[in-house]
């Protein structure tokens, strides 16, 4: 079973195709059907993939799927959440995973309330009008460090410390990262649902 992955992030795409490994389906980017990113108007991570799912099956004609996440810090009232990836533009730098690491630190010198969560929602759709989209959910919970430590994973890796491990997102090997991430977790529900009401 071919499923369009409505994104154009690499990371992204390496750690899903990890994470359904076990699963008989192969995600193709939407990049490779020439389809274009979606608009994500909505303030809710659920709001936005089931809006990029839907535009990625109108314009390929196959089951898709979408994730969206984003880091929710407590200090900050949950923000920047669905804005994550914009972060870095709020504070006068071009976007990019390096520029929202050096904002976030900059935006959090002198707060001592550093815990933050990682969220992943995936929602997969059959048809552009299913009306029964797959929705799952992960997060994780830990602590913005005060500097980047690691070379693994992208995003807010590196700065996302995880009390279990000792360790950040971007210290841990990928695998164990995988396993433990809000996207693992979310990847997890998905394969058990597309499993169940797809296959």
């Amino acid at each position: 079973m071919k499923i369009v992955l409505a994104s154009h992030n690499p990371g992204k795409l390496a750690e899903l195709q990890a994470l359904f490994a076990d699963l008989p389906v192969t995600l193709v980017p939407q990049s490779e059907l020439g389809i274009d990113a979606a608009d994500e108007p909505f303030r809710t991570f659920v709001e936005n993939a089931l809006a990029k799912a839907r535009h990625a099956a109108a314009a390929s004609g196959l089951p898709a799927l979408a994730d969206d996440a984003g880091l929710c810090v407590d200090a900050f009232g949950g923000q920047p959440g669905v804005d994550t990836a914009f972060y870095a533009t709020r504070f006068g730098y071009p976007k990019g995973d390096d520029h929202n690491v050096r904002a976030l630190l900059e935006q959090m010198e002198g707060i001592d309330q550093r815990r933050a969560a990682l969220v992943s929602t995936l929602v997969a759709v059959r048809t552009p009008d299913d009306p029964e989209p797959l929705i799952a959910v992960g997060r994780v919970v830990g602590e913005i460090t005060r500097a980047p430590r690691g070379e693994h994973g992208f995003g807010f890796d590196p700065v996302m410390f995880i009390p279990a491990f000792g360790k950040t997102f971007a210290e841990l090997p990928p695998e164990v990262k995988n396993a433990h991430s809000h996207r693992g977790r979310a990847a997890a529900a998905m394969a058990a649902l597309i499993r169940e009401r797809w296959l």
